[in-house]
């Protein structure tokens, strides 16, 4: 029943976003190059959210574990979702500003 809930209304996975970034996580910005441009976390990387199908093969060459984030939570989630599918380590950081006081 529980696992059926969890399909239909989705699971919150809780992860230690801090230690997962400490350890070599790698911070994927999934909104537009306007808006990564107006803040970001450090050392992110910027991919769109509708370019992310022509980086998997990259991220997946970095061998890390994976941080997807964009304004508001939305658009990360949707990217950790893809991610999944095509065998990544993936987690979604929601909104950048947000994860940013999170990994501090």
């Amino acid at each position: 029943m529980i696992q059926l809930l969890k399909k239909i209304f989705g699971s919150r996975e809780s992860v230690d976003l801090k230690t997962l970034y400490q350890n070599g996580a790698v911070i994927v910005d999934v909104r537009t190059p306007g808006e990564f441009k107006s803040g970001h976390i450090k050392g992110a990387i910027n991919v769109p959210l509708q370019n992310l199908h022509n980086q998997v093969s990259s991220l997946k060459k970095l061998n890390k574990p994976v941080i997807t984030c964009c304004l508001s939570g939305g658009r990360s989630g949707a990217a950790k979702n893809f991610l999944r599918q095509q065998g990544l380590e993936v987690y979604n950081g929601g909104g950048w500003a947000s994860l940013q006081a999170k990994i501090r």
